[in-house]
């Protein structure tokens, strides 16, 4: 097998403004520097002339081109735009009124700059070993995923609506024109922005062309920031299809891996959350952490156990404009079905004026939230009642994000610890195994 190719969407606006770093060649001739395009009559007006889709193709390897107004971190607390630095070739491609530009890389050099994206370039070599091998079966598995779905006349997000619950799940199928965006929604990618060091391109050097199987079939190898002490299973949070190697995993060292106890149920959910039980992701090291989280994600640190007060008023508007349905006050919030770490898929919303029980755990973390919730592995304390309404809310909580796959803090925990990277991915992915295909 050869090392392929991959299409990462990076940017879509009516005006896009790039400068070519060196020479590129597009539409018959050598251009360089400064370059606007436009979207124009469902076309992209470039230089006076209207077109189809522009291909920026480099003249030399280590030509670049820079993208001014990228923004990252979408919808999330520290959203902002940056200028950003690719290497290889520039397609620009007209969609739904809006000029997308997708950058077009080897495989190798794009997991390169996602992992130093994604973490520290101080992680241990063991971590970035680990997750040089997830990001490649995470891609490989959305690029065959795209292929299955191409022709299909299908939705690009699931739902199902009753009278009684909204339930939807968000995942990769909306991208039909490029493999991958380069936002958290896949994976983040910011090209040669940030410069890879020696011990990021050792670790994909390292594992070069392996990936995570189960079976003959590539893993759709996920991951998250904190797990909260137990992994989450897929049908959780994306549609109902249970893959064997995403199983509920204890994130402890094996003297400590006792079973987990069945957090499907309230009580024991309950227990868990408020107790904080020891686990690989339980730190506060700061030199562990820093391996993970970027300067924007350590603006919070308090993700393995967290506390959110609202008032009121403050809950009831926040559902009221994530929802644009108005629920009036809020009565309670009742969990109806959680997952095996505890997040809850499926939340009851009571409300004076409305009730409607939502899910699954992204959407529940969209709806009580500006931006997301940490997790949806939380308990709920009403405060004093006031005409039987509560007057406050208390959402005290385990992790951050779905939770399924990869822990990558309990990984960093592992890394330094002094476990391989193949343990490491054999600890969260249960029944996979690693094998070289280029």
């Amino acid at each position: 097998m050869k090392e392929p190719e991959i299409s990462v969407g990076i940017v879509n606006a009516q005006e896009i403004h790039f400068t070519l770093n060196g020479n590129f060649f597009a539409k018959g001739e050598t251009v360089s520097g400064d370059q606007a395009v436009s979207f124009s009559e469902g076309g992209i007006l470039w230089n006076g002339n209207l077109y189809r889709e522009l291909t920026f193709t480099p003249q030399e390897e280590l030509n670049s081109f820079s993208l001014y107004d990228v923004t990252i971190g979408i919808n999330f607390h520290w959203e902002r735009q940056e200028t950003q630095i690719f290497l290889g070739t520039l397609k620009l491609v007209v969609d739904e009124e809006k000029i997308v530009a997708i950058n077009i890389l080897p495989v190798e050099d794009y997991l390169t700059s996602v992992i130093s994206s994604e973490m520290s370039a101080n992680s241990s070599l063991e971590l970035l070993k680990a997750h040089a091998v997830v990001s490649r079966s995470w891609l490989f598995a959305q690029i065959e995923k795209r292929k299955a779905l191409k022709g299909k006349d299908e939705g690009f997000f699931s739902f199902i609506k009753t009278k009684e619950e909204y339930i939807r799940w968000y995942d990769r199928e909306d991208h039909t024109i490029f493999d991958v965006c380069a936002d958290d929604h896949c994976q983040r990618y910011q090209g040669i922005t940030k410069a890879s060091n020696a011990t990021v391109a050792e670790a994909v050097r390292a594992t070069r062309g392996r990936l995570l199987m189960y079976g003959n079939k590539v893993c759709d190898a996920r991951f998250s920031k904190c797990c909260g002490g137990a992994t989450e299973e897929f049908e959780y949070c994306w549609e109902d299809k249970h893959y064997p190697y995403l199983s509920a995993v204890r994130d402890a060292e094996e003297e400590e891996n006792r079973p987990l106890p069945d957090l499907t149920k309230e009580e024991e959910a309950e227990r868990w959350i408020r107790k904080a039980p020891k686990s690989f992701c339980d730190t506060h090291d700061q030199k562990i952490l820093s391996q993970i989280l970027n300067n924007y994600d350590q603006e919070t640190t308090d993700f393995y156990r967290w506390k959110v007060r609202y008032t009121q008023e403050e809950l009831a508007e926040l559902i009221r404009t994530n929802t644009k349905t108005d629920y009036g006050d809020i009565i309670d919030l009742i969990p109806v079905q959680r997952g095996p770490s505890g997040r809850i898929c499926k939340l009851k919303i009571v409300g004076s004026l409305k009730t409607l029980t939502i899910g699954k755990e992204l959407e529940i973390r969209r709806t009580l939230s500006h931006s997301h919730l940490f997790s949806s592995a939380f308990v709920v304390d009403k405060g004093k009642m006031k005409d039987g309404v509560p007057q406050s809310f208390l959402i005290s909580g385990a992790g951050w994000g779905h939770g399924v796959g990869l822990c990558q803090i309990g990984a960093a925990v592992m890394g330094e610890k002094g476990y391989t990277y193949e343990e490491i991915l054999l600890h969260y992915y249960k029944g996979a195994d690693i094998r070289k295909f280029y």
